[in-house]
């Protein structure tokens, strides 16, 4: 996924944007929450690829097929399957993709082909009172945490925290899909735990940090993400929130340094609950001794007093929860449980 590379991307962003862009936007008053309108089958969806490039010409087949398979009709971005390095194009180009989307009729809702990085390079180019006047679904994960942030801290539209277009459609995720988005089931998030053949069972377990219950719009994703952009107009308002995060491919030191970053900058004292998904692949590196993920947790966490769980399936897990983000909702950190307590569509 090449996430390493988001900070270094940051900063070429900020070098490569006018100044001018970046000081003109600032967090609006979001008070008045702003629901995307409802999904249909028969809709025709955007697929675009805001971040990394993909390498795969099959990636594009399977993730169009994807979303046929849901029902829906597809368009494709214009610069969907362009390459600039790393980049799947220009930082214009794919801004104009996510803008165009949003400004045409047709479109109902936006997918992310995958994640990767660049998307924070793009943010000064999004046009917010556009978006805002065309609310829609923004679907994605991972590096699409960036467009969630930003979308919910300039707009206050409510976004989906959720597979990618290129990404796993099995059926669990595919039958979330439905209950949220065609059913608009006021939907409940608590992690499946097949039994299997063991006598205890060990898949998709929870431990609570802290027990007891919270309320609060529900706002975070891919940590890594979210703290590049810390100090940023894009970062949210965490006030009286709950707070949810999950990683990949990260070094527990990694972790407790981006960790120490929220404390630092507010967010964990302004939250109400904290719910941490899946971190794959953040096993202790060689050389010096290391904090386990667990006891990073624990040292930030449990300071807090608010109700605390980990292990959701939330990140980069095959099936995984569509949280919708700037939703409220109630977490249950002694049975490992979201419970929306709103409708999410206008």
């Amino acid at each position: 996924m090449q996430k390493r590379t988001f900070l270094k991307s940051l900063l070429l962003a900020s070098a490569a944007a006018p100044f001018s862009s970046l000081a003109g936007q600032k967090k609006v008053n979001v008070a008045d929450q702003i629901l995307p309108r409802s999904l249909a089958k028969g809709d025709t969806v955007g697929l675009i690829s805001p971040s990394a490039a993909t390498a795969d010409r099959m990636q594009f087949t399977f993730a169009k097929e994807a979303m046929e398979g849901l029902g829906f009709q597809v368009k494709e971005g214009a610069n969907l399957k362009n390459r600039r390095g790393h980049l799947a194009g220009t930082d214009e180009e794919r801004a104009a993709d996510l803008n165009g989307m949003f400004a045409d009729p047709e479109i109902a809702a936006v997918v992310c082909i995958r994640g990767g990085s660049g998307a924070a390079r793009i943010l000064p180019f999004l046009d917010y009172d556009l978006i805002k006047k065309n609310p829609k679904p923004l679907l994605g994960y991972s590096d699409i945490t960036a467009l969630h942030c930003a979308i919910q801290s300039q707009t206050g539209l409510v976004s989906f925290h959720g597979p990618n277009g290129s990404g796993s459609w099995n059926s669990f995720n595919v039958d979330q899909f439905e209950k949220i988005f065609f059913d608009q089931e006021q939907a409940t998030f608590e992690n499946v735990m097949p039994k299997g053949d063991d006598l205890v069972v060990k898949a998709n377990r929870i431990q609570t940090l802290k027990g007891g219950t919270a309320s609060g719009k529900l706002l975070g994703g891919n940590l890594t993400v979210l703290t590049a952009l810390s100090g940023t107009p894009y970062y949210p308002d965490f006030q009286d929130s709950i707070l949810f995060i999950e990683d990949i491919g990260e070094d527990p030191y990694r972790i407790d340094r981006m960790m120490s970053t929220l404390k630092l900058n507010g967010t964990l004292d302004a939250v109400r609950g904290v719910v941490f998904g899946q971190c794959t692949d953040c096993t202790p590196g060689g050389g010096y001794g290391s904090l386990t993920v667990d006891q990073v947790m624990d040292d930030y966490l449990l300071p807090l007093g608010v109700p605390a769980y980990t292990g959701a399936m939330i990140g980069h897990v095959p099936k995984q929860f569509i949280i919708p983000v700037g939703a409220m909702a109630t977490m249950d950190a002694d049975n490992g449980r979201i419970s929306l307590d709103q409708k999410l569509f206008s």
